[in-house]
């Protein structure tokens, strides 16, 4: 059984890779970055980063004084088949690096919030990666299988089906089902300090940091 700390404790991550997204303002994601033991910045999020072990792209949005500035640790990836937080992905995984939170990578432009959070799905199918998504609101994380979930009593849960046609839960608010289509698995409630589930095919996760009031 995969087992899915709460964030919100300390856990163990390889590096942190920070786009070019809405910049960070919740206290979770922005120590995620502070004590990432290695930090990949996509191009022009190098702008927004106090510390980059490495800035990786295709260079068309880094601006020529930060080009300077990281030229020690600018890694340039021309081709234009996958996008800068992939080609991102791929030089962590050549250091060895699998278990990544993904920071900056919503908002902004929704076409690319909708991306970057699917590619949370091929990163960890295709590329062995253990995959953490942290926003300014909470966290998802891709499993499969059986898995357990590290919650508090009113904590909000979606589930988004990637490819399951199968899925048990206990300890979850409402039940759950094969959803068809990707609004249905929302907003569903965490009802203790743990929560498990079963599915057949890959699913993406979120919980929120904080509690809903149900008062």
């Amino acid at each position: 059984m995969k087992f899915y700390p709460d964030i919100r404790n300390p856990f163990d991550y390889d590096a942190a890779i920070l786009a070019d997204g809405e910049r960070m303002e919740h206290e979770l994601p922005l120590r995620l970055l502070k004590e990432a033991p290695y930090v990949c910045c996509c191009d022009g999020a190098a702008a927004h980063c106090d510390r980059a072990d490495a800035v990786v792209g295709d260079g068309d949005s880094i601006p020529d004084n930060l080009r300077e500035k990281f030229k020690a640790v600018f890694h340039r990836v021309s081709e234009q088949e996958d996008n800068d937080l992939t080609k991102a992905t791929r030089f962590c995984l050549e250091k060895g690096f699998r278990r990544l939170v993904y920071l900056g990578t919503t908002g902004r432009r929704e076409d690319h919030t909708i991306g970057n959070l699917t590619l949370m799905v091929r990163y960890r199918q295709e590329m062995g990666v253990e995959p953490l998504l942290a926003t300014n609101y909470g966290w998802f994380v891709c499993t499969e299988g059986t898995a357990e979930f590290e919650s508090f009593p009113g904590q909000q849960v979606s589930l988004f089906n990637f490819g399951f046609s199968h899925i048990e839960a206990q300890g979850l608010r409402y039940g759950t089902y094969a959803y068809r289509q990707l609004w249905q698995g929302t907003l569903n409630e965490a009802e203790s300090e743990r929560f498990t589930i079963v599915t057949d095919g890959p699913m993406l996760l979120f919980r929120t940091y904080e509690a809903k009031n149900n008062k």
